[in-house]
């Protein structure tokens, strides 16, 4: 997956949260996927900073 993708994805989900509607149900299952998301977010993040980092001291 892509952070572009990933972050998209969790603006999605964040909006869906928002709704006052929204049974909890549900909400469990949109935190769960945006705890998943987070996760590859920071990842991919976290890889670049480190390319960053060796390119940076070459």
């Amino acid at each position: 997956m892509k952070f572009e993708k990933a972050v998209k994805d969790l603006k999605k989900i964040v909006k869906e949260l928002e709704d006052d509607d929204l049974e909890l149900e549900r909400a469990v299952e949109l935190y769960e996927k945006g705890m998943e998301l987070a996760k590859v977010a920071d990842d991919i993040l976290s890889k670049a900073e480190l390319r960053v980092k060796q390119l940076n001291e070459e």
